[in-house]
């Protein structure tokens, strides 16, 4: 069985062959092999299906049951939440934006396009930031504030979701797992046109974005310093968002699976209609007006 790592945004399988900056060393041949092995493969959304299956092609069974991985989401209650901030550091009463970009697999070195120090001294101390960002090899870990925590080799993603309260990222699939959970999302990428000419795209979230979007990271600042990551309209594109990649995260997603594989059940299982799912809320709730006065930037002569 295989259950796929995300709901593929850029190009993943055959498709890779007109790519060779990001295809690199990947042998085609001895991925089509391991896809022969494969006798189900469990995708999230009807996207992730036809994506699959086109670009995997196999004799395995499809089952569009959602992502068991995201089941904690709608599990884990909001004492579990407190002690999974707790264990990371992140202070009662905090923001934790959860900073995870796609990785530039087509580079040789990483890419950094955000001053995260920056980012949180302008936001000031009711921010914390959680880093998943790549590393450049050698560099230490980034920490140079109790603000800014380097999440980069937490072994469990899901845990970094559930502890956090928004998102940033700009093309990694974690974005349609996070917006499972109904907190905000915005998206960030000052190089997204060069990622776009690299990866190539099944979707732009730039054309479907899950919240408010920001062209640089002054306008990044400037959403989280206001209510533009939490408004209403971001509640209206994440709720778009959620329909279209997360149509049957409800937290049984697992059941559904073992039901199919291990029990032999024949009926198709249902997902829980979307207005009875409860995701565990986030522990900081956001705010009905703007939380941050900005300083003035210094002047530049």
């Amino acid at each position: 069985m295989h259950h796929d790592p995300g709901t593929p945004l850029a190009y993943a399988g055959l498709d890779l062959q007109d790519r060779p900056a990001a295809a690199r060393h990947t042998d085609f041949a001895r991925l089509l092999e391991g896809v022969d092995q494969w006798d189900h493969v469990v995708t999230g959304d009807r996207h992730s299906t036809l994506t699959y299956e086109r670009v995997l092609p196999g004799r395995y069974r499809t089952l569009e049951y959602g992502r068991p991985r995201t089941d904690r989401f709608h599990t884990a209650t909001p004492a579990d939440v407190a002690v999974l901030r707790d264990s990371l550091g992140v202070p009662a009463g905090a923001v934790a934006i959860l900073y995870a970009p796609a990785p530039r697999d087509y580079r040789r070195t990483p890419v950094r396009t955000l001053d995260l120090e920056r980012v949180v001294r302008r936001l000031g101390p009711r921010f914390v930031i959680l880093s998943r960002a790549a590393r450049p090899d050698g560099e230490p870990p980034e920490a140079a504030s109790d603000r800014v925590v380097d999440v980069s080799a937490h072994p469990d993603v899901m845990t970094l979701c559930l502890a956090s309260d928004a998102l940033v990222t700009d093309f990694s699939p974690l974005m349609c797992d996070y917006a499972g959970l109904d907190r905000p999302i915005v998206l960030h990428a000052e190089d997204r046109e060069a990622y776009a000419a690299a990866r190539g795209l099944y979707v732009d979230p730039w054309t479907f974005p899950p919240g408010a979007v920001a062209d640089s990271e002054d306008e990044l600042i400037e959403i989280f310093a206001g209510s533009r990551w939490c408004g209403p309209r971001a509640a209206r594109l994440r709720a778009a968002f959620r329909d279209r990649f997360c149509p049957h995260d409800d937290g049984r997603a697992a059941e559904r699976v073992v039901r199919t594989v291990l029990l032999g059940e024949f009926a198709e299982p249902l997902s829980v209609p979307p207005e009875r799912r409860r995701p565990v809320p986030a522990a900081a709730s956001a705010p009905e007006t703007p939380v941050v006065a900005l300083p003035p930037q210094p002047a530049v002569f």
